[in-house]
């Protein structure tokens, strides 16, 4: 029987990841899990330093993560392709001014930075999120289907 995980959580740590953070599934139970990657660092070199409260339970699940196989690593932030899911929504847009300078905002230097200020000029915050938010849970059913893993799309919106 596959193990059950959330696909809101998949979601959520997907649209969370950064270059000093990783997600992972439990095949297990299916807890997923974020860790900075400071934590998986003192895990790694099995660190005894006194951290706050917070942070050991951290450090906890680091080392649980690190000494099991029980785990998989969600995909990261440069496996994601956020510039590709950009450059799909421009794609996806039906007047063809606001298409074309979607997509100009993509190419170039600072291409999020412009992307983020073309879609808040043009009003179109809210169906980006949306496609947005679409596009990330199309990634975590495919994640979570390739891995065996059931789908609990229990509270999704």
């Amino acid at each position: 029987m596959a193990t059950k995980v959330s696909l809101i959580d998949v979601v959520d740590a997907l649209e969370i990841a950064s270059d000093e953070m990783s997600s992972f599934a439990s095949k297990r139970t299916g807890q997923v899990v974020t860790l900075s990657h400071e934590a998986m660092h003192l895990a790694e070199e099995d660190s005894k330093e006194d951290l706050p409260a917070w942070q050991e339970e951290e450090l906890r699940l680091a080392r649980e993560v690190l000494e099991s196989t029980d785990w998989l690593r969600l995909p990261r932030k440069f496996e994601v392709h956020e510039w590709e899911i950009m450059n799909r929504f421009g794609q996806s847009l039906s007047v063809p001014a606001q298409c074309e300078e979607v997509l100009d905002a993509i190419h170039g230097s600072g291409a999020f930075r412009v992307f983020k200020s073309t879609i808040r000029r043009l009003r179109l915050d809210d169906a980006w999120f949306a496609f947005r938010s679409s596009a990330f849970e199309e990634i975590a059913r495919s994640w979570l289907s390739e891995h065996g893993f059931e789908i609990d799309d229990a509270g999704r919106v």
